[in-house]
């Protein structure tokens, strides 16, 4: 298993196995949270309103699934760049595919 400098640019101090989810990762993953949250917001608004358009309403929710998709786009990206691309090297690849595809719902 790698050691992780958490002082490292990059880097992070809380591990699960000594793998963490990059920096740039975590930040990009908050940002698109931050943006289907006031889609999500929007909508409740627009529920209170009787006057709003279903269709306005679905296009909001369509918003947010997107902005949980990137979201899942971007985790999926990082975890790819950090761990499963160096797990030959940590010797945990059966691990990590494991992992990922439980996560998935492969297997």
């Amino acid at each position: 298993m790698s050691v992780i400098d958490k002082d490292a640019p990059g880097s992070c101090a809380h591990t699960h196995n000594g793998l963490c989810m990059p920096d740039v990762s975590r930040k990009a993953a908050r940002r698109r949270l931050a943006i289907a949250r006031g889609h999500l917001e929007s909508i409740q608004r627009m529920l209170d309103d009787p006057d709003v358009y279903c269709v306005d309403i679905l296009k909001q929710l369509k918003a947010v699934q997107g902005a949980l998709a990137g979201t899942g786009e971007v985790v999926l990206r990082g975890h790819l760049e950090a761990h499963v691309a160096t797990a030959e090297s940590r010797g945990d690849t059966s691990e990590i595919v494991d992992e990922l595809m439980h996560a998935l719902k492969y297997t």
